[in-house]
């Protein structure tokens, strides 16, 4: 049974016309872009407060997946969103709150994500969304790019009697550049648009070539005509067969091999054409960074940040869709 809103008073009557024009046209875009029915009715049959004596009643789900998302779209925190519905007019509104209307605090936002993770709530919620977006005309089948991103997380410390400890035990270090990183890997697939149609979330210590099977499944099953692009770190002697076998394009940037001197001529040619589509892959790693969303992870443990990244995905497309029905 989910909690009701007020009937819009006086004041909301007053206040229609304020608020920043500019956020509320760009909410009111993202608003009829994305399917709140669709994505609710996965998560309503997890609440259990149907029966007169079924408890208090709870937020609306459709208005909590607006939260969720104003979150990722405006990098808020929980606190700092409970903050934003209490003082933005422009949130209150797109999340359906009139000003009478109960706020929702940061532990109701919390409590959702939990939802999410523990009713294994989040990949079917992707998957839906992508399916979304394909009938769309917003994702296309046509050529997978793969690439991973390092989340660094809080080195932490530990104290004796663990009390005090601070440490994110799950995340993990790894090399780049000379430098070592401590935390986690996003690994996403996207199409020629840099939309995500896919996603993993793991360790940091994880290489990227672990993933790229799974992220290429789907290009792979579609047979001739398909391609995939990566970058050197994916390329393997089998993983390239195979792909040719099937006749799929295979775009990973190629590398030397054990007593290759340089890249043949032909080598550096096909790195060149393939370098200019993989680019795209980075789009989505530049608009959660630039954000600020994904610039380190917000919490402890691999299956909440897990969580965090796959909202992330699902706001992102959503925000990249209104620039490709332009």
């Amino acid at each position: 049974m989910e909690r009701k809103t007020h009937e819009p008073m006086l004041i909301d009557g007053m206040t229609a016309d304020m608020g920043s024009r500019r956020t509320m046209a760009q909410l009111a875009r993202l608003d009829a872009a994305v399917p709140w029915e669709m994505m609710a009715e996965l998560i309503r049959p997890t609440y259990r407060n149907h029966g007169e004596q079924g408890g208090r009643p709870n937020v609306p789900v459709v208005m909590m997946l607006k939260i969720v998302m104003l979150q990722k779209w405006y990098n808020l925190g929980d606190p700092e969103m409970e903050e934003a519905l209490l003082d933005r007019l422009s949130f209150r509104k797109f999340v359906g709150l009139g000003l009478t209307d109960a706020n929702v605090d940061h532990a109701t936002i919390s409590l959702f994500r939990r939802r999410l993770r523990e009713h294994g709530l989040m990949s079917v919620l992707f998957e839906t969304v992508v399916k979304h977006l394909e009938s769309q005309g917003l994702i296309v089948k046509e050529g997978t790019l793969v690439d991973a991103t390092i989340i660094e997380a809080p080195r932490g410390r530990t104290s004796a009697d663990k009390l005090g400890d601070s440490k994110d035990r799950a995340a993990t270090y790894t090399k780049k550049h000379g430098r070592t990183y401590h935390g986690y890997k996003g690994h996403v697939a996207t199409d020629k648009r840099a939309m995500i149609k896919d996603y993993v979330f793991d360790t940091a210590c994880v290489h990227d070539s672990r993933h790229i099977d799974q992220l290429i499944a789907d290009e792979e099953s579609q047979g001739a005509g398909g391609a995939v692009y990566a970058d050197s770190a994916y390329m393997d002697k089998a993983r390239k067969a195979r792909l040719e076998s099937k006749r799929i394009f295979c775009g990973i940037i190629e590398r030397r091999v054990r007593g290759q001197k340089e890249l043949t001529e032909e080598q550096k040619q096909h790195n060149r054409c393939c370098a200019k589509v993989r680019a795209l892959v980075e789009h989505p790693f530049a608009w959660i960074k630039n954000s600020g969303a994904l610039l380190r992870v917000r919490y402890r443990g691999l299956a909440r940040n897990a969580i965090d990244f796959g909202l992330n995905a699902i706001a992102y497309n959503f925000k990249r869709s209104l620039s490709l029905q332009v």
